[in-house]
């Protein structure tokens, strides 16, 4: 189900109902972009710790927005056993613009190429997004509407208003008292400007928001007094329907909050660092702190990149690059429980999912999200008991195996392989870093170094002092093969990392305790030889 500005404030009661109804809700986001410094200082690396890299990220999740969120609430049958319906919705975005809020954003190139390949629909995303705003965004759009000074710069374009007036105004010479005109196409917000704007330069007419457009109303001057001073449609009650139709989505994602149900997704942190960015606050520049915070929105997370990372080589599956492959090989007779699973049924209008695959569409997505968490999980189960029966699946009982899972979010480049929200970081399973020492080779740069040895594997290069260098893979067989490679070379010479070794402030601390302890003993023998 497709759902942009036109249609959200209808469905939000059935949105609500599905969610507080929802044993668990999957996740998926498209965006305009994924990162801004993809080279520099700020690239990602596998050097960083989980603080560096946040930081490093953090920036180019301010730069891009949300164009699509897809969601995909999943629900036992009752009476069924381990029958699942998945409720598939696609949201289309696009920022506030109302009143002092008028966000930038960038577009990157590849991603808006990537979209394309996948039908993304961005006439949608640009036309008929869903607005949203964040907390402190509200709050500068209550102040405003509250002081009055909330049209401070308008949401459609002064000549469209003019445009609007001088409609209206041909329309009132031909018209008769009670007869009235549909102006189409004037949604949300900007339908009360709309209103406010004609209301003030006719005092004639009357105006009514109506599901097709803002209905126009010619009145006689002493009707016009009665409705402005007994009806609910003036201006000074329109303060809260603003504020809703502005807060759009985030109205939504609170919704979502308050339900405290699981949140899965597939490779999910940039997912959640645009969740917090874009509806909760700005990102903290305290890493602990956007921890904190997400675990509290959500204290229940679940990467299926995480689990499946973990138990793929142990059950001899292929090997996978994408969310969809994982979902296929579930489904395959390579998994041993395919026929005992759980049956995963698609709701109503969400038909199109049935016989047609959408990768790269966020509510499809988001629904391989929810349907590799509960095959995996039964998968778990299996393992667990072994040859004996397993019990009555149920939802609750595939949180119990997914126990050493839950809030282990998958971290893609760093000096950890996952982040935990409910938690210290568990410490690095990385392959040891190794020193490279160049040569007769003077004023060899990184990118010497990396092309020297990007044939061999994919690994990192930071210079340590000097012609010494860091080389950090994250596949133990990649160290032994450079060790094994290099290990009689001319002008690289390459060994493990020893921070008590080769670590500059090390070297630093004893070449100083050396000359204070030379100076000590010089100052002892010259004491001892005075008379």
């Amino acid at each position: 189900m497709d759902v942009g500005a036109d249609e959200f404030e209808q469905s939000l009661p059935l949105l609500q109902e599905l969610v507080l109804g929802a044993d668990f809700v999957g996740l998926d986001i498209e965006f305009t972009g994924l990162r801004s410094n993809p080279s520099g200082p700020q690239q990602i690396s596998l050097f960083d710790l989980p603080s560096e890299w946040y930081l490093k990220t953090r920036q180019s999740v301010q730069q891009f927005t949300i164009c699509q969120i897809g969601l995909s609430m999943f629900s036992s049958i009752e009476g069924e056993s381990n029958k699942y319906e998945a409720h598939s919705c696609n949201f289309f975005l696009f920022p506030t613009t109302f009143g002092i809020l008028d966000s930038e954003f960038s577009f990157q190139a590849s991603s808006v190429q990537f979209l394309n390949e996948h039908g993304f629909d961005y006439n949608k995303f640009l036309k008929n997004g869903i607005p949203y705003m964040n907390e402190e965004q509200e709050k500068k759009i209550k102040h405003s509407i509250l002081t009055g000074n909330w049209r401070v710069r308008s949401s459609l374009d002064k000549d469209q208003i003019k445009v609007v007036i001088d409609e209206v105004t041909r329309w009132l010479d031909l018209a008769e008292e009670g007869d009235w005109m549909t102006l189409p196409g004037i949604t949300g917000f900007q339908a009360f400007e709309v209103q406010l704007v004609l209301r003030k330069a006719l005092p004639d007419i009357w105006t009514v928001m109506r599901d097709q457009g803002v209905t126009v109303k010619k009145v006689s001057k002493r009707h016009r007094w009665y409705l402005e001073n007994t009806s609910c449609d003036r201006e000074s009650c329109w303060q809260e329907k603003i504020l809703l139709s502005a807060r759009g989505f985030s109205v939504f994602f609170q919704m979502l909050v308050k339900a405290q149900k699981p949140l899965v997704g597939h490779n999910m942190m940039m997912d959640l660092l645009h969740l917090h960015e874009k509806f909760f606050r700005p990102l903290p520049e305290s890493y602990d702190e956007f921890k904190l915070n997400i675990h509290n929105l959500f204290p229940v997370l679940i990467d299926t990149k995480s689990v499946a990372k973990d138990i793929w080589k142990e059950l001899n599956f292929p090997r996978v690059s994408n969310l969809l492959e994982v979902y296929e090989v579930l489904n395959s007779d390579l998994n041993p429980t395919k026929n005992s699973g759980p049956v995963i049924i698609h709701a109503s209008k969400c038909e199109k999912y049935v016989e047609t695959k959408y990768p790269h569409e966020a509510a499809y997505d988001a629904f391989l999200c929810g349907s590799v968490l509960l095959k995996v999980a039964h998968l778990l189960l299996w393992r667990v008991h072994g040859v004996l029966p397993i019990p009555e699946p149920s939802f609750p009982l595939y949180l119990d195996v997914l126990a050493p899972y839950v809030n282990q979010v998958n971290l893609i480049r760093a000096g950890v392989p996952k982040i935990n929200f409910s938690g210290p970081d568990h410490p690095s399973i990385r392959p040891p870093i190794l020193i490279v020492t160049v040569k007769r080779w003077p004023g060899v740069s990184e990118q010497q170094v990396y092309r020297e040895f990007q044939n061999l594997c994919k690994f990192d290069v930071r210079r340590l002092v000097g012609s010494h260098f860091l080389l950090l893979t994250n596949k133990f067989k990649d160290t032994r093969s450079i060790l094994k490679e290099y290990r009689c070379h001319p002008t690289l010479q390459v060994s493990l990392y020893r921070y008590w070794r080769h670590s500059p402030n090390v070297s630093c601390l004893l070449q100083v305790c050396g000359v204070v302890t030379t100076w000590a003993f010089i100052a002892f023998l010259l004491g001892r030889a005075r008379p």
